[in-house]
């Protein structure tokens, strides 16, 4: 079972830039992690253009694919995921270049993560297909603005 929440946040669409904010939470109230690491497998780290408060280093694995990456903390700063209290939390920000869309987009819920492991640990990640989104149209709201006139000017006709 993974001991932390990861709350991985799209914050800011440039026109050049997606800005990620990465929040690691530790949920376990009696263990502190010094030294701790997060894995993360997402399309776009090999399109990261600058990490802020993590150390960050591209793990190769698979030759040219480079979409595995390890952050960590940095000494002396926030290298201990403190217990679940007021301070168990660590979070960085990200700057990714757009591909264009080659190999990441919004579609299908594939601004998160793939999968995550935290100091060895693999975490349970929904799938896909199982992340809420927004309508791509507002139809049922038009069709119901449209229905409620017709009504009204239908019920003002009897009267």
């Amino acid at each position: 079972m993974c001991p932390i929440k990861v709350h991985w946040h799209v914050r800011q669409i440039y026109t050049e830039y997606w800005r990620v904010k990465i929040t690691i939470t530790n949920f376990n109230h009696a263990t502190n992690y010094s030294g701790w690491n997060l894995v993360a497998l997402h399309p776009n780290l090999d399109q990261i253009t600058q990490v802020f408060n993590f150390n960050y280093k591209p793990l190769g694995i698979y030759g040219d694919l480079n979409d595995t990456g390890i952050f960590y903390g940095i000494k002396h700063y926030n290298d201990i995921l403190l217990q679940s209290r007021q301070n168990g939390n660590v979070q960085t920000e990200l700057l990714m270049h757009k591909d264009g869309g080659k190999k990441f987009s919004f579609n299908g819920g594939w601004t998160f993560p793939r999968k995550i492991s935290f100091n060895g640990e693999d975490c349970l990640m929904p799938l896909p297909d199982e992340y809420p989104r927004l309508p791509n149209k507002a139809v049922r709201t038009t069709f119901l603005f449209v229905y409620v006139v017709v009504l009204n000017v239908f019920v003002l006709n009897i009267m």
